[in-house]
């Protein structure tokens, strides 16, 4: 069964980026490294893993990174501290 992941990374100008592979290691080099020029983490280096998730399915993997990509920057940060009781708060809309 392989294996995919989830993951996000913190950037050096102090945003977050989240992908999705079946080899973190390998990816976290490649985005250090330098070698997706032109993307998002290119100018955005050093990076450091702030979190990653393993799945089994790489379609449910995915799908939870489409859906961390469209969240808040707080609500990222929630999921990076593990603090998962604010999650819920965080999804509600202020009116």
């Amino acid at each position: 069964m392989k294996r995919s992941y989830v993951y996000i990374l913190k950037c050096s100008d102090d945003t977050y980026y989240t992908g999705v592979t079946s080899d973190l290691t390998k990816r976290i080099e490649s985005h250090n490294n330098g070698l997706y020029k032109g993307s998002y983490t290119s100018t955005r280096r050093p990076l450091e893993l702030v979190f990653y998730a393993e799945f089994t399915d790489i379609n449910m993997a995915i799908e939870k990174e489409k859906q961390i990509k469209k969240w808040s920057r707080a609500k990222k940060e929630a999921l990076i501290n593990d603090d998962y009781d604010t999650l819920p708060n965080l999804a509600k809309k202020k009116f």
